[in-house]
């Protein structure tokens, strides 16, 4: 599926209450002191984490939200009924940026709720006003406006393993086939300008859009496709065989990786050649995995002949072989630490 990774909402909390002026009326007693009640408090605005790496879409058409206001106050002293917090959901790995403030709220943790906005006070009705030199008081006060702002909404993938290289490395291609992802296949550049997503035996993968050389110098769609890197826990690095020199196509994504930020190009890594098929007949596929696994300092390099049943069984069983270890360690170094 395509994934909608920004958008931008309008979002406002809700307004207080105004405060009223009244008088407490009684049979006999027609003007029996103030009792004007406060206004009800504004609604405050919170971003949720949900799994649903997709719930972004849902703000594709809908762009403007608001919490409820608080009502006026009442009679006899009673307060105006709060208005309700609106609780907006995001997905888990969301930074939401407050375009006026340029504060950011991260939500990381499936569950976790973070207030973006606070809801306006309630005003003041005259019954606050009351004291022993001032018996009749017409003074109120409007409730304050709730917090407004224009808010830049940005995803950043938390997936299993995300699938990178050149254009036309063969990406989508190979998440098609491990996973029901429906990603564009085209034999042209960048035919993938958004991530897609797919799910295999559990675990997320993602097909990260083409990556060139200058990406981590804004060059390109830059760093709107290395961000996404960032959580993600494996990186699958596809390298057409088909090319000139592969290792330099290698060397190239690599580059921009280490290029984009300081720790990147550390996370754990799988080498996938693939187009075994066009590889050209002078070249050895022994000596070009035997290079890259020099170069790359692991021995996790594989081929892939072609995109057939066979071929593609038999990287998803390495594949998820590699993610269930990745997550049994994961386990037994958070049972270590508690």
């Amino acid at each position: 599926m395509a994934l909608i990774d920004e958008v931008q909402l309008h979002i406002k909390a809700g307004d207080g209450g105004d405060g009223i002026v009244s008088w407490r009326r009684e049979k006999y007693r027609p003007m029996n002191g103030p009792g004007g009640g406060n206004g009800g408090e504004g609604g405050d605005v919170y971003a949720e984490a949900v799994a649903d790496l997709a719930y972004l879409d849902y703000y594709t058409h809908t762009k403007k939200f608001a919490a409820e206001s608080g009502d006026r106050g009442g009679q006899m002293g009673c307060e105006g009924k709060n208005g309700q917090d609106l609780i907006l959901k995001f997905p888990r790995g969301t930074i939401l940026t407050n375009t006026d403030t340029k504060e950011e709220f991260e939500i990381a943790e499936l569950g976790e709720s973070i207030k973006i906005l606070d809801g306006g006070r309630g005003g003041l009705g005259n019954e606050h006003f009351k004291s022993s030199t001032n018996t009749t008081p017409m003074e109120w006060t409007p409730g304050t406006p709730g917090e407004g702002s224009e808010f830049d909404v940005e995803l950043r993938l938390f997936a299993d393993a995300g699938f990178l290289g050149l254009p036309s490395a063969g990406k989508s291609t190979l998440l098609n086939a491990l996973t029901n992802a429906k990603s564009k296949v085209g034999a042209y550049h960048f035919t993938t300008l958004d991530p897609h997503l797919g799910a295999m035996h559990g675990y997320i993968l993602a097909d990260i859009p083409g990556i060139i050389a200058g990406a981590s110098l804004g060059k390109g769609l830059g760093y709107k496709f290395l961000r996404h890197i960032r959580r993600t826990k494996t990186l699958v690095h596809l390298v057409g065989l088909d090319s000139e020199n592969p290792i330099e196509d290698y060397k190239i994504i690599r580059k921009e990786i280490d290029d984009y930020e300081q720790g990147l190009g550390e996370k754990e890594e799988i080498i996938l050649l693939s187009k075994n098929d066009l590889l050209k007949k002078e070249k050895s596929i022994i000596n070009i995995i035997k290079d890259f696994k020099e170069y790359a300092g692991h021995t996790r390099v594989y081929t892939i002949t072609a995109y057939d049943e066979e071929s593609i069984k038999e990287f998803k069983d390495i594949l998820t072989q590699y993610l269930e270890s990745k997550k049994q360690e994961e386990h037994k170094k958070t049972l270590t630490e508690e």
